[in-house]
């Protein structure tokens, strides 16, 4: 491999990491949250601890433990119970609040059970109670309470089923929220009388609260009849269970209450504060881009849309920089954020950003010197251990070496399986935080 590829490699995975560390949650707890003796200040907030008899700590997500640990930091002694569920693996060493792990993207029995313990304790609370809850991605997944006439297993066939059809995190929570105890406020809705603060790091394009985990301690702007036009966008109505569209359609004849909406007494004692999200991992990245010495554009930060189609676009702004020096001179470096969707229609292993750096490299040829990095902030993309993959102009001709053809392996959705092959997946293990996604592209 050539030297000036092998450097553009380095520089591409130090400019991941300095986003990463932008977004870890200790820091960026802290960042809102400082406790001055019985005074907790929350985003310019204060909150005179005396008052309350209790204070528990619920939540769910892939940040859950990290953030867990900065919340036992600040608070302490103070700390009456706690409960979060976070995903297998993604664990701190804490005292005072309980862990439970459970399945992500698809719910399982844990997770059910964590949802369980979580509901209990946040119906605990009384008016002398503070209620703090730590939400980040994956909390959808992680806090299953399926409605009456609802099953775990109908909750999961669902969720399988909106992530095959290439349905966007937004339409896949709304129905979430539409078939959940928890979800669409309804956490908000068990802790009321109870003083609540919700501290959130974003895996949302936009940052959109209700979307968060589903929106657990907010407002839903989500309706019945916009989950049952999500089923009929994407034609799968024949593929979701009869116990979800009958519930669906009890929804929306009134006979089973709507999602929380805006204006109703339980969100008068709340405070929701995005600690962190993919624009500040974007803007650090961006630091460190410029440090090496790069002329650097940043796309945007909600990125959405099909990943191969979103990897051939930016791959076209990589061409007319190369070509052209425009919209920016070489050397060159892309970043952009969000999170893309995979429409399945193989029967591979992969994930959004292991397929968008095999959608890139399809494209690259006859470009002399660049890299593509996409990787998931939590370290985990699809159900792989891999948080994505890398590749460089040199990617087609090592695949032809081995006899492989790429083409194949992506018509296939099988991104895991080429990368592998060429040891070019990046594994990060679990980084405990999850804000996105990040791509780099550099060129020289």
């Amino acid at each position: 491999m050539k030297g000036q590829v092998f450097n553009l490699r380095e520089n591409a995975l130090d400019i991941f990491q300095a986003g990463l560390r932008a977004v870890a949650p200790g820091v960026a707890i802290k960042n809102f949250c400082q406790r001055e003796g019985e005074i907790l200040k929350v985003d310019g907030q204060s909150y005179d601890l005396s008052l309350y008899r209790n204070v528990y700590v619920i939540g769910a997500g892939k940040a859950g433990a990290s953030m867990a640990l900065a919340i036992e930091d600040i608070l302490g002694e103070r700390i009456s119970e706690g409960i979060i569920t976070v995903k297998y693996g993604h664990l701190e060493k804490i005292q005072k609040i309980k862990i439970h792990e459970g399945g992500h993207p698809v719910p399982d029995e844990n997770g059910y059970r964590g949802a369980q313990a979580i509901f209990r304790l946040a119906s605990s609370a009384d008016k002398e109670s503070l209620v703090i809850c730590l939400i980040s991605g994956g909390g959808s997944a992680l806090m299953p309470l399926p409605v009456d006439g609802v099953t775990l297993e109908d909750k999961q066939l669902t969720t399988k089923v909106l992530l095959n059809c290439g349905a966007t995190i937004h339409e896949i929570n709304a129905v979430r929220k539409h078939l959940s105890l928890i979800k669409g406020g309804g956490l908000a809705r068990a802790v009321y009388p109870a003083t609540l603060i919700t501290l959130i790091l974003s895996d949302v394009v936009g940052d959109d609260l209700d979307s968060i985990a589903s929106g657990p301690c907010v407002c839903d702007s989500k309706t019945f009849a916009d989950c049952k036009e999500i089923f009929r966008k994407y034609s799968i109505q024949a593929e979701i269970p009869n116990s979800v569209l009958q519930h669906i359609e009890l929804g929306l004849a009134g006979d089973v209450p709507e999602t929380t909406k805006v204006g109703q007494p339980i969100f008068e004692a709340t405070q929701n504060v995005i600690v962190g999200g993919n624009f500040k991992a974007l803007l650090k990245a961006k630091e460190k881009a410029d440090e090496l010495g790069y002329n650097t554009l940043l796309l945007s930060s909600m990125i959405e849309g099909e990943t191969r189609d979103v990897a051939s676009n930016h791959i076209a702004i990589a061409r007319e920089i190369e070509l052209h020096g425009y919209p920016i001179a070489k050397p060159a470096c892309l970043l952009s954020g969000g999170e893309t969707t995979v429409t399945i229609r193989g029967k591979g292993k992969g994930g959004r950003n292991q397929e968008f750096a095999l959608a890139a490299a399809l494209k690259m040829t006859g470009f002399e010197n660049i890299v593509v990095l996409s990787a998931g902030t939590d370290g985990t993309d699809g159900p792989t251990d891999a948080a994505g993959a890398i590749a460089d102009q040199g990617t087609l001709e090592r695949a032809v070496v081995k006899r492989i053809d790429p083409k194949i392996f992506l018509d296939n959705n099988d991104s895991y399986h080429f990368f592998e092959k060429l040891d070019d997946l990046y594994k990060t293990g679990p980084t405990n935080t999850n804000v996105m996604d990040l791509r780099i592209i550099l060129i020289t």
